[in-house]
C-alpha cells in the first residue's frame, strides 16, 4: 500500500474554502511562521477517503478477531456501552462545569455516576472507598504506592522497602520506584505461588507493604494470600493488590476479605472498556478505612438532601493526580457493563473466563510444555521448549499466528517461564472461535516438527514480513520528509 506522500498530486486539492468577508490581523511575530508552506500530501476527497478506509481494514482490532493476550486482555466492548456514553448529555459536559457559579446543578447526572461508581466498586472489591481519577492501570498503582507512603508518613513509620513477587507485572517495580521505595523480589515456590517461606525471611520493620495479583501472572490462585496478607499487616505494612485479573474472581471472591488494604482495578481488563493505542483507560483506586483520608482530592459525595457535590477537605490527600475527575467516559462505559450484567452476570463472567482458559489449556497440552499443568483460573501459561529444540522459538509460535489470523498472546512473559505464551481467551468467546485458535496452535506445534523453517519466515500473509526486532530497536532510523 502506498503513502499518502506517494499518492500525493501536485495542485491537486480535497476541499475549497469560501473567501472571508471579515477582516483579519496577524499578530505573530514573523519568527513564528514557516519559510515555506508545509509539505503535505495533495490529494483528492475521494483518494483520501480511500486511503484511510483502506488502511482501517488493515488494522486488527478486538472487533475484527481473537485477541488471547494473557492478563493485558482485550475485552469485547459493548456497543450498548459505547452508545450511552456517546449521549451529548455526557459528551457536552465540560469538566470544569462542577466548579463553576451553580455549576454543581447542572452536572448532578454525572456526579451521581462518579458515586455510584465509586459504590459499586467498593461493594465488588470489598473496600471502604475508591476514587476514579487515575487514567490508566500503571496510574492506578502510583496512585495507590503513594496513598501507601502517605500512610506511613502520617504515622511516622520508617518504610523503605516494597515487596513484589517474582512472577509480578513489570509496572509493579517501577511504580514502587517512583514513590521512592527499593524493591526486593520474592521468589515463587515450587507450585507457582508466591514463597510464604522467603516472604517471612524478607519481612522487617522497613517493609512497607506488598504487591502481588491472585490469581497471579500464572493464572494460579494463591491459597495461602490469607497467610500472606497477615504477615505483612504484622509489619504494619499494607497489602496492595494489582487488579489486572480480577475477571477471573469478580463476584465470587474480594480482595477485601483476602486481607488487601488497597486495590486498583483496570477497567478494560474486567469491565469492557477500550483498551490500546496509548488510551483510553482508567485504573480506579479503593482503600479500606484506614486509608481514605489519603484519597485524591476532590472526592464526589452525597449530601442530606441526595444532592451530590464535590468534596476538597481532605487534609491529609495526596493531592490531585489528574485532571479534573478521571477519564469519565471510559466510567460511564463501566458503570453500564456492571448495570447491564448485575450480580449474577458479573459472577457468570469469572465463571465462564475460568471454564474457557481451562478448556483451552487441556486441548494444547499435549502438544506444548506446561510448568505449572494444574488447574487454572482466567489464563494459562505455555512453554515453547519442545518447540525450541527444534529451533522454533515462542517468537516463531507468535509469527505464525498472525498469518493464521491471530493476533499473538504475552510471549516471553512471565520471565520464571522459559518461552513463554500466556493465552487468555477471556469470557467472552465462542467454544468455535477457540477451537479454531486451537487447531491453530496444534498446527504450529506439528510444522515446528516437521517444516520449522516455514514458521521461522511467517509471517507471509502480512503487508510486512519479518522484521528484525532486535536491530531496529538498536539502530533506530528515523526518516524525515525531505529524505
Amino acid at each position: 500500500m502506498k503513502l499518502s506522500f506517494e499518492k500525493s498530486v501536485k495542485g491537486r486539492r480535497g476541499l475549497r474554502v469560501a473567501a472571508g468577508d471579515v477582516p483579519t490581523s496577524i499578530n505573530l511575530n514573523p519568527a513564528l511562521l514557516r519559510d515555506k508552506p508545509a509539505e503535505l500530501p495533495e490529494m483528492s476527497e475521494l483518494d483520501v477517503v480511500r486511503h484511510f478506509t483502506e488502511l482501517s481494514r488493515r488494522n486488527f482490532g478486538v472487533d475484527t478477531n481473537f485477541y488471547p493476550l494473557g492478563s493485558c486482555t482485550m475485552k469485547y466492548n459493548p456497543k450498548v456501552c459505547e452508545r450511552i456514553a456517546a449521549y451529548p448529555t455526557f459528551t457536552h459536559l465540560h469538566p470544569i462545569l462542577p466548579q463553576l457559579c451553580g455549576g454543581e446543578k447542572l452536572t448532578q447526572g454525572a456526579l451521581q455516576i462518579l458515586w455510584e461508581m465509586d459504590c459499586l466498586l467498593s461493594e465488588i472489591c470489598g473496600m471502604k472507598a475508591f476514587t476514579m481519577q487515575p487514567m490508566a492501570g500503571a496510574h492506578g498503582e502510583l496512585t495507590g504506592i503513594t496513598m501507601m507512603a502517605a500512610y506511613h508518613r502520617d504515622r511516622g513509620n520508617k518504610k523503605s522497602i516494597v515487596l513484589i513477587p517474582d512472577s509480578a507485572h513489570g509496572t509493579n517495580p517501577a511504580s514502587a520506584a517512583i514513590a521512592g521505595y527499593s524493591v526486593k523480589s520474592v521468589p515463587s515456590d515450587e507450585n507457582g505461588w508466591m514463597s510464604v517461606g522467603a516472604l517471612k525471611e524478607m519481612l522487617t520493620d522497613e517493609v512497607a507493604g506488598l504487591m502481588l495479583t491472585n490469581p497471579n501472572t500464572l493464572g494460579l490462585f494463591d491459597p495461602n494470600i490469607g497467610e500472606i496478607c497477615r504477615l505483612i499487616h504484622s509489619v504494619d505494612g499494607l497489602a496492595y493488590y494489582d487488579g489486572a485479573n480480577l475477571n477471573a474472581i469478580v463476584g465470587k471472591v474480594r480482595p477485601g476479605d483476602m486481607g488487601f488494604d488497597i486495590v486498583h482495578i483496570n477497567l478494560h481488563k474486567t469491565f469492557a472498556t477500550p483498551h490500546g493505542g496509548g488510551g483510553p483507560g482508567a485504573g480506579p483506586v479503593g482503600v479500606v478505612s484506614k486509608l481514605t483520608d489519603f484519597l485524591p482530592i476532590s472526592t464526589v459525595i452525597k449530601r442530606q438532601d441526595g444532592t451530590f457535590a464535590l468534596d476538597y477537605d481532605k487534609p491529609k490527600s495526596i493531592g490531585y493526580i489528574a485532571p479534573f475527575y478521571g477519564n469519565f467516559g471510559i466510567i460511564l462505559r463501566a458503570y453500564v457493563y456492571i448495570l447491564m450484567s448485575g450480580r449474577d452476570g458479573l459472577e457468570r463472567v469469572a465463571e465462564n473466563a475460568v471454564l474457557n482458559a481451562n478448556y483451552m489449556k487441556e486441548k494444547l497440552r499435549p502438544y506444548y510444555d506446561m510448568e505449572h499443568p494444574q488447574l487454572c483460573k482466567h489464563e494459562f501459561v505455555l512453554s515453547a521448549t519442545r518447540q525450541a529444540a527444534h529451533g522454533v522459538h515462542a517468537i516463531d509460535i507468535a509469527k505464525g499466528l498472525i498469518d493464521a489470523g491471530y493476533h499473538p498472546p504475552t510471549m516471553y512473559f512471565p520471565m520464571i517461564v522459559k518461552e513463554a505464551l500466556m493465552i487468555e481467551p477471556t469470557e467472552n468467546e465462542s467454544k468455535e472461535t477457540m477451537d479454531a485458535f486451537i487447531d491453530a496452535m496444534i498446527e504450529l506445534a506439528k510444522r515446528a516438527q516437521t517444516d520449522p523453517q516455514s514458521i521461522k519466515a511467517a509471517p507471509t500473509k502480512t503487508p510486512v514480513g519479518r522484521l528484525d526486532e532486535t536491530r531496529a530497536a538498536r539502530e533506530m532510523k528515523i526518516a524525515s520528509l525531505d529524505s
